[in-house]
């Protein structure tokens, strides 16, 4: 069980250096003016975005593993912050999906959204990751 938590833990860390890090490049990418700057950039969040979804694939993995360990030896349902977790983790995917799209629209020239907006739009994945550690920590109920 130890493994399995070790290695979603992992992926956990590597899924939301993407989640971190793409909003950072589509700041840059919006405030760019020169087209060599503008294509460099769309390289580097195609392939972050690749980075992302093997971390958040691999996260889920384990994860759901890891409850499965866990309902088997006798843990049940894992109590209500085991389900609220769950909902921030639905969040994660929803917020995920939306960065995808985003490179694709980065990739055509067509973003409509502000710097400020994308920097805005970056702190999200911080406030699911400090409810998910509290909630995966603290157990509050």
């Amino acid at each position: 069980m130890l493994w399995l938590k070790a290695f979603h833990v992992v992926f956990v860390v590597t899924w939301f250096a993407g989640l971190f890090y793409l909003p950072r490049l589509f700041v840059y990418h919006a405030e760019a003016r020169e087209p060599v700057v503008r294509e460099r950039l769309k390289v580097m969040e195609r392939r972050l975005l690749v980075m992302t979804h093997i971390g958040g694939t691999l996260a889920a993995v384990f994860g759901i593993a890891l409850a499965a360990w866990w309902m088997a030896h006798g843990a049940g349902f894992l109590g209500g912050w085991f389900h609220a977790k769950l909902a921030l983790v639905v969040l994660l995917v929803a917020y995920h999906v939306t960065l995808a799209r985003m490179v694709r629209t980065f990739a055509r020239d067509a973003n409509t959204r502000s710097s400020r907006w994308l920097r805005l739009f970056n702190e999200a994945p911080v406030l699911l990751l400090v409810g998910i550690v509290v909630l995966v920590v603290v157990k509050p109920f």
